[in-house]
C-alpha cells in the first residue's frame, strides 16, 4: 500500500498523468461508497435504496506522497463517477477547513461544479477542463459530477488546513444540485442555469 513520505519531504518531481486520473510516485489512496455518504443526500430512502442495491463507489481520491502536515502543500486528484441518488448528482462529502487557507481546484476530464458555502452565501462554478477553481479562506465546498462520464480533478491545498465534514452535515451547502429534468422543474423551479442543472435550497428538505 502506498503511503506518505516520511518527513522531511525531500524535494521530487511528481508526474501527472491527467489521462490517466494518476499521480507518480503515489501515496495514499481513498474510496468513498453510496454508504460513505449518510446525512448527505435530501431523499434518504433513496440513498439507502442505493446502499441496499450494491453501494456503489461514487468517488475515490488518488494523493501523491506529500503529507497533509501544516507547511506542506499536498496534491490528490479526484475521481466522481457519473449518477444521481433521488434526482441528486453524486458528489464529494464536501468539507470546511477548521484553519481557513485557500485552495484550488483545476479541471482534468467530465464536466464537474464546485459548490462553495461561507454559512450565508452560497456560489458555483462550473468545472471544465482546463478550469481553475479557486476556494477562498472560509468557504466550505464540494464537487459534483454534473455530465454523463467520470469527472476528474486536481487540488492543490494547503497540508495544514484539516477537513471538517462535520461542519457541512450540520450547516449544509446552501443548495442542493439535481439533475434537470421536466419534473425536478416544475416541482422546484429553475434557477436559469443552462448546465443542465437544477438548484434547490438545503431548507426544501
Amino acid at each position: 500500500m502506498s503511503e506518505y513520505s516520511p518527513l522531511p519531504v525531500p524535494p521530487m518531481s511528481i508526474r501527472f498523468d491527467p489521462a490517466a486520473g494518476t499521480l507518480s510516485p503515489e501515496g495514499p489512496t481513498l474510496t468513498r461508497r453510496m454508504s460513505d455518504l449518510e446525512g448527505l443526500f435530501r431523499d434518504r430512502a433513496a440513498w439507502e435504496q442505493a446502499v441496499a442495491d450494491g453501494d456503489p463507489v461514487v468517488y475515490s481520491v488518488v494523493s501523491s506522497q506529500v503529507p497533509e502536515v501544516d507547511r506542506e502543500l499536498p496534491q490528490s486528484i479526484t475521481t466522481i463517477q457519473p449518477g444521481a441518488t433521488g434526482g441528486e448528482l453524486w458528489m464529494t462529502k464536501g468539507h470546511q477547513h477548521p484553519n481557513h487557507q485557500g485552495e484550488i481546484y483545476l479541471g482534468i476530464s467530465g464536466r464537474g461544479g464546485l459548490l462553495m458555502f461561507d454559512g450565508a452565501e452560497t456560489r458555483w462554478v462550473e468545472m471544465t477542463p482546463g478550469t481553475i477553481g479557486y476556494m477562498p479562506p472560509g468557504w466550505a465546498h464540494r464537487s459534483i459530477n454534473i455530465g454523463s462520464e467520470p469527472y476528474s480533478f486536481l487540488a492543490v491545498y494547503p497540508g495544514g488546513a484539516g477537513h471538517d465534514y462535520g461542519w457541512v452535515l450540520e450547516h449544509g451547502m446552501g443548495l442542493r444540485v439535481l439533475a434537470a429534468t421536466d419534473d425536478n422543474t416544475a416541482a422546484n423551479g429553475n434557477t436559469g442555469t443552462d448546465t443542465g442543472v437544477e438548484f434547490v435550497a438545503y431548507s426544501g428538505d
